[in-house]
Order: structure tokens, then sequence, then C-alpha cells
């Protein structure tokens, strides 16, 4: 059976053949960048690729969901700081759709 795609697994963290330029890959990373993109869609901060701020309530909904969806997935598998981070950034994120969907 081959062995991957050049991903290897280290302590249940993948790591990526990349390098050291990358951040790591783990949980709180991936809910970050969740957050970073809800943000980007609320249109509170400027877009990376374009530089530009803009809205998409119905993206921003749809991110929102998916965060929602991964609290309640992992609900018991998570450290103490990866959960309370998950429901601050949850929190923040649903508060700032309601403001601005007013």
């Amino acid at each position: 059976m081959p062995k991957g795609d050049g991903f290897t697994m280290k302590e249940g963290v993948q790591e990526s053949p990349v390098g050291d330029n990358l951040p790591k890959i783990d949980f709180s990373g991936f809910i970050l960048s969740l957050y970073s993109s809800g943000l980007v869609q609320l249109g509170k901060v400027e877009d990376p690729s374009t530089g530009k701020k803009s809205t998409n309530l119905d993206m921003a909904k749809h991110t929102i969901e998916m965060i929602a969806m991964l609290e309640v997935k992992t609900r018991g598998n998570l450290t103490k700081d990866e959960e309370s981070l998950l429901k601050a950034l949850l929190s923040e994120i649903r508060l700032a759709y309601v403001e601005l969907r007013g």
C-alpha cells in the first residue's frame, strides 16, 4: 500500500514537507484561519488577496455555521485551551455578524 503524498504525521499533527516557512498545522490554527476568513467576509478586515474590504453575509454565515459544527463535532476531544479559543472566536464572530446584519 502506498505511503501517501509526502505528508507525515508526527504526534497527531500533520507536517508539510515544504519546510518551516509555514505555520504549524494544529486545531487552533485551523479555527483561527476560519475565523479570519469570516472577518474578511464580514468586511471587518481587508481581503489579503485584494487589499479591499467587502461584505458577503451569505459566506460569513456559512463560515460561522462551519465553526459551530466543529464545536459540536469536537466536543470532549479538545484541550481546555482549544475549547476556550473555539468558544471565544465563535461568540465574537456571531456578535459581529448580528451587529452587521442589524
